[in-house]
């Protein structure tokens, strides 16, 4: 599985406990008109960041996000869990 990067909105972040964190995502759908933006990929991700302010709870990469779903989707609904154990885990 690959490993990216990304950013924590406030929801998520609390106080930087979830740094260094590893998740794993899947897009469920997209928060506008695109259609099929899934690849029906996980990818795992560590947070390396905080978004303050941000309106949504993660800010993938970009690498990260062409993983789960189509980069003109923009936004879009994810499925997430974690911490995981990167060196056990598996797409």
């Amino acid at each position: 599985p690959r490993c990216d990067a990304e950013a924590a909105g406030d929801a998520l972040w609390n106080n930087g406990a979830v740094w260094g964190k590893m998740l794993r995502h899947k897009c469920t759908e997209a928060r506008n008109a695109a259609p099929h933006p899934w690849t029906g990929n996980n990818v795992n991700v560590k947070i390396v960041d905080h978004c303050s302010g941000c309106p949504s709870t993660i800010d993938l990469s970009r690498e990260a996000f062409t993983q789960i779903a189509n980069p003109v989707s923009g936004i879009i609904n994810i499925d997430y869990h974690g911490p995981i154990d990167y060196l056990s885990s598996s797409s």
